[in-house]
């Protein structure tokens, strides 16, 4: 953010999940810096909801992982209308979409694991489970 403020960009490429953060709140924070700046978002966990919440909060397009340099380029220069084909469908996992969820309510409870545990109606200890349990998660 301290880069854009001094040089507002033309493009910007986001990841949803930013360490712990979300990078959704970068996306909101660019896109009020700049709303004509094209931002992108790419994620490993896509979902319509955290699509939706990306062009709601500035972004120009949505990728899901992996994305190769043609599509991020288009994607850039995506001016909102609808595709000429659609895209071909792909339905995540039941466990994609599990962990996606659980990592959107621990961004939202600012990584409270108690009151993330709480808002998915599960007990705290079993949330500390699933979270040992994540591969790729220190």
């Amino acid at each position: 953010m301290d880069l854009a403020r001094a040089e507002s960009p033309e493009y910007a490429i986001v990841d949803l999940r930013i360490r712990r953060s979300s990078g959704l709140h970068l996306v909101r924070r660019l896109h009020e810096l700049d709303p004509t700046t094209r931002i992108v978002v790419l994620t490993g966990y896509g979902s319509i909801a955290t699509a939706l919440d990306a062009v709601r909060s500035g972004a120009v397009h949505y990728l899901t992982k992996p994305a190769d340099i043609d599509e991020i380029l288009a994607a850039l220069d995506h001016d909102g209308s609808p595709a000429a084909t659609p895209p071909p469908a792909s339905i995540p996992s039941l466990d994609r979409v599990e962990w996606e969820h659980i990592d959107r309510v621990l961004v939202d409870c600012g990584g409270n694991i108690t009151q993330a545990a709480a808002l998915l109606g599960i007990h705290r200890r079993s949330l500390q489970r699933k979270l040992g349990k994540r591969p790729g998660r220190a």
